[in-house]
């Protein structure tokens, strides 16, 4: 079973949401041709910074919700690259990036800031261990 999504690519019915290398065959027969991840404009304004600056930030979201978040978005006027930076501009990633981490630290409290914060962090040591492999960001 395949569904056709949109832009004519094609996911088979057992690989539906997970991620692929294009042209690579699949478990049922089928070749998938591409899977992308599809992200908001918070989740892909993440900026992919130098893999110990990443660790860093991701301690410091795990004790202080928001802050390595806060950190994160100097780095963006600082050169770290983001998927959002060719469409919305430097300035709109930095105040994209800020908007998050007020946002975890005011939902702190109620704990959703606090796991918002952890995966976020996650994200970007994720992201940091792609860039400094030379692997696309999106694979």
């Amino acid at each position: 079973m395949a569904q056709k999504e949109g832009g004519g690519r094609v996911k088979t019915g057992d690989q539906l949401g997970a991620k692929a290398i294009a042209g690579a065959p699949t478990a049922g027969g089928g070749v998938v041709v591409e899977v992308r991840e599809k992200k908001g404009p918070l989740r892909a304004a993440i900026p992919t910074m130098p893999f110990p600056l990443a660790v860093i930030c991701l301690f410091l979201n795990t004790f202080i919700p928001g802050l390595g978040t806060f950190i994160s978005a100097f780095t963006v006027l600082c050169g770290a690259r983001s998927e959002l930076i060719p469409q919305r501009g430097v300035c709109c990633v930095f105040w994209l990036n800020v908007a998050a981490a007020v946002i975890q630290i005011l939902t702190a409290v109620i704990m959703v800031g606090w796991i918002m914060s952890i995966f976020w962090g996650m994200d970007m040591v994720i992201l940091a261990s792609y860039r400094d492999q030379g692997l696309p960001e999106d694979v």
